[in-house]
């Protein structure tokens, strides 16, 4: 037996939680997670700069410890003032690899950011991989955060994010989550300078028995800021999601906005959904909005594509093909393609693609 395989495990208890949190009984304010814990006695371990530190990630701080104790190293990018970078960052995340990723974003500059959880990984391996994410995005920059999850049904993923942006920064987030056996990932966005602004849009996947949960924090410090969430997810079988998003609007963002909605497909009769969607205010001039939209497809839906000769279950997974299919038409790296290329659920899209 490898020697990875002896390691000993240890428990995080209650991450991924939410600011503002609802009724124990409801199950719905964080989730508990069984990570291996190696040693790494005798390797020397080269941190971020202390200015990482005070980024607030997603999945929060018991997470960010875990993740600094096992990297085998962490990495820094630095983009200069003013320039435009055109290739993206990537991180690469196989099965088993932890990775530790700072980057700062300098005033004017511009980046592109990859996560790729999953490519290459081989179905059954069984393993917990993990990405932690800080970036620091100074005056007037510019940020695109891609985030591709794909990983295997018997792997567990955390993916945590954490983001300061400061006066006229602006970063759009794209995520796609294509399922895993257990996918937790947790976002926090301080916007703390004015007129800074964050564009979030989360497409998600889940069948059979695999578990997602999702945490998501935006802190709207800054006057005039402005945050928009879209989620727009497929669930199908036994699968079971758990979606909580905060919009803080902080006292003293006068003049910010915020607005979270979300669209659930339920395909399954056994799917578990939980969403919390929360807008925190403590300033009076601020406008905040939140929603969701849960349901399955309509019977005019399903009438009409079965006169055009398709089943329910055909039917069905056209929407899941939908998702598959903006996925690749988005990614924006050879990594990120092959995420959505080497999951088992988008093999049918890839055979349609050929023809």
């Amino acid at each position: 037996m490898a020697e990875k395989d002896l390691a000993p495990e240890l428990t995080l208890e209650r991450v991924n939680v939410a600011p503002a949190q609802t009724w124990n009984r409801l199950r719905t304010n964080d989730i508990t997670l069984t990570v291996p814990a190696r040693g790494r006695k005798g390797d020397v371990y080269f941190s971020l700069p202390r200015l990482f530190e005070g980024v607030e990630c997603g999945m929060g701080r018991e997470v960010t410890d875990w993740v600094e104790s096992q990297a085998a190293d962490a990495r820094y990018i630095e983009i200069p003032r003013g320039e435009k970078r055109e290739e993206p960052i990537v991180v690469a995340v196989g099965a088993g690899e932890v990775a530790d990723t700072g980057v700062m974003v300098r005033a004017g500059a511009e980046a592109t950011i990859v996560v790729a959880a999953g490519a290459g990984e081989k179905n059954g391996e069984a393993g917990t991989s993990a990405s932690l994410v800080r970036i620091i995005a100074e005056a007037d920059a510019r940020v695109h955060l891609h985030e591709y999850v794909g990983v295997g049904a018997a792997q567990q993923h955390l993916e945590s994010v954490g983001i300061s942006a400061s006066r006229d920064a602006r970063v759009d987030v794209h995520q796609y989550l294509l399922g895993g056996g257990t996918v937790a990932l947790g976002f926090a966005c301080d916007l703390a300078g004015e007129r800074a602004r964050v564009d979030l849009g989360c497409r998600y996947h889940a069948g059979g028995t695999e578990i997602l949960d999702i945490n998501e924090i935006v802190r709207q410090r800054g006057r005039n800021t402005r945050s928009e969430l879209a989620y727009n997810g497929v669930l199908e079988d036994a699968a079971r999601k758990g979606l909580r998003t905060t919009i803080d609007l902080v006292h003293g963002a006068k003049g910010a906005q915020g607005n979270e909605a979300e669209t659930v497909l339920v395909l399954g009769d056994d799917v578990v959904n939980k969403t919390l969607p929360t807008i925190l205010c403590d300033e009076d001039d601020v406008a905040g909005n939140h929603g969701a939209t849960i349901g399955s497809v309509s019977p005019e839906q399903l009438a009409f594509l079965a006169s055009r000769g398709l089943s329910r279950t055909d039917a069905e997974q056209l929407f899941v093909r939908a998702l598959y299919e903006d996925a690749l038409m988005h990614a924006p790296c050879p990594e990120a393609r092959a995420v959505v290329e080497n999951d088992t659920k988008g093999q049918s899209l890839c055979i349609i693609e050929e023809a």
